[in-house]
């Protein structure tokens, strides 16, 4: 077993928000942290290109699988386009760069995949029906790849943050987004580093007998 300094962990999605926190916690934790930024041809809705950003790395410990998008509109005003990127990116995209890391994963002996879900994964959520979609597909994938991976070694987890403080999220108005503070017990949103706290967690030896979970990082708000 490589020790934690040589261990290789890719994440996606690392230029920004949760996925700039969870690759800047994964370095402090000793880990040698790729991003798929560094790859040629980072838009993840090139299908080669997901799966090239595994394939370029000579050693692939770890997945961080985070990189997504949305399109915020009534289900009844949705494009088909805009349809099919969301899914592309979110999901089919995932599914390429873990089936693409678990094969290094499995040839190696081992290592390590999280997804992120979403509290969407869960619930349904207004006006992000293909967001939704894509993010509930990532948690069956979580647990339909955990109960294919784990006897050879390799463990799938993800995380399913709430309402979390993003450039993406920063543009919510009043009054939904009072409403949002009433309903999260922890009476505040949270910030990138309270999801890559439990990212490190799952990679981590202390969460050794832990796969096929999809964990909600939202401050209490899916049990309100």
């Amino acid at each position: 077993m490589a020790s934690s300094s040589e261990r290789v962990a890719l994440v996606t999605g690392a230029s920004r928000g949760i996925g700039h926190a969870i690759a800047g916690r994964l370095g402090r934790d000793g880990w040698q942290v790729e991003t798929a930024e560094r790859a040629t041809g980072v838009d993840l809705s090139d299908l080669d290109a997901a799966r090239s950003a595994v394939e370029r790395l000579e050693r692939i410990d770890a997945l961080v699988a985070n990189a997504g998008t949305a399109v915020r509109r009534p289900a009844l005003e949705h494009s088909i386009e805009d349809w099919e990127r969301v899914l592309r990116v979110n999901l089919t995209s995932v599914f390429v760069l873990a089936q693409t890391a678990a094969r290094r994963m499995v040839e190696a002996g081992g290592g390590q995949i999280v997804l992120l879900a979403s509290m969407t994964s869960f619930v349904g959520g207004t006006n992000v029906a293909a967001y939704a979609a894509s993010k509930g597909g990532v948690a069956q994938l979580t647990k339909a790849l955990s109960n294919e991976l784990a006897a050879r070694g390799v463990r799938v987890n993800a995380i399913a943050p709430g309402f979390i403080e993003t450039e993406l999220t920063a543009d919510m108005e009043e009054p939904r987004r009072s409403a949002t503070d009433a309903r999260i017990p922890m009476g505040r949103w949270g910030v990138p580093e309270d999801v890559a706290g439990p990212v490190s967690w799952l990679l981590s030896d202390d969460a050794r007998y832990v796969t096929g979970a999809v964990i909600p990082v939202d401050g209490g708000f899916l049990a309100s």
